[in-house]
């Protein structure tokens, strides 16, 4: 039996769609399709129905589906750990997009040079994904946000850096206060929803500031941009020198809080399981971010 079919069988389940699964695994739906069939020929039941355009698994599906994860695992630690001395294979690395456009490619090169055998397959998402794929078993390391909950201890957390927040404006404001213009000027926000937001309205409430938002983004790199076609200031974390890169801004240290404890900055480093097969190169990709990192 093909463990491979079980994977692809695992990935039609979590997506519900055979399309879905085959545009993820670069495969074709048909040759999706005929994977399944050939995984039910050999156990000699069936695992999927239809549902108009989904699939869901049927009760020997599921039971398939809850054993074969472990089986999938246990495979690729197998092949791993007979590959070991070779120190080649794929390491599954998940980041965000600010990392992706500012030290990461520095990360990767130190890294690969160390390691020229081995292929890093990089997804770029937020930072509770990257951690639910980790904890998956779907990545093998994040370097992301830590995580405003406390780790299972099967999951182990290295700082990189802290990002405290900076006020972005056009050159021409960066002699006016950035308190002032926070009140006086639009505010190009960082999305709310995430960490980073979080922390920037936390600010802006403290201080008594109600600003007049005029775009809401997902995007520290998409913020700098707007501030700098003139739509407004932002209020981000500081993610390096990728801000003003290529870029007409200024940058400003915001005044810290009066009569309140300072905010606490966002901590940025690296996830991975504690167990993890690929663990020296978790390890590997730690030493090559912490000296080329700026902190």
């Amino acid at each position: 039996m093909e463990t491979r079919y079980i994977h692809n069988f695992l990935k039609v389940v979590k997506l519900g769609s055979m399309s879905d699964a085959a545009r993820e695994l670069d495969l074709s739906p048909a040759a999706v399709a005929q994977q399944m069939r050939t995984l039910e020929r050999e156990l000699g039941v069936t695992l999927l129905v239809r549902h108009g355009r989904r699939v869901r698994p049927t009760a020997a599906g599921e039971r398939l589906f809850e054993k074969g994860q472990a089986l999938v695992q246990e495979c690729d630690e197998l092949r791993d750990w007979v590959a070991s001395d070779a120190d080649q294979g794929e390491l599954r690395l998940g980041t965000l997009n600010t990392v992706l456009h500012s030290f990461l490619p520095d990360v990767l090169q130190g890294f690969l040079q160390q390691h020229p055998a081995v292929q890093v397959h990089v997804v770029v998402d937020n930072t509770p994904k990257l951690y639910t794929a980790l904890a998956q078993d779907e990545l093998d390391v994040a370097i992301c946000l830590k995580p405003a909950f406390e780790l299972p201890k099967t999951i182990c957390w290295s700082p990189l850096r802290e990002e405290t927040l900076v006020l972005l404006c056009q050159p021409g404001d960066a002699h006016i206060a950035p308190l002032e213009l926070l009140r006086k000027r639009a505010l190009v926000r960082y999305d709310r929803s995430l960490a980073g937001g979080k922390l920037a309205q936390r600010y802006l409430d403290a201080q008594e500031i109600r600003a007049h938002a005029c775009l809401e983004l997902n995007s520290v790199i998409a913020v700098a941009m707007m501030v700098e076609r003139g739509l407004g200031v932002g209020l981000v974390p500081d993610v390096g020198d990728t801000l003003l890169r290529g870029r007409e801004l200024s940058r400003l240290e915001v005044p810290p809080l009066k009569g309140v404890p300072p905010l606490p900055p966002r901590e940025l480093g690296l996830l991975w399981q504690r167990t993890t097969p690929r663990l020296r190169w978790a390890h590997s990709l730690m030493s090559c971010a912490s000296r080329l990192v700026p902190s």
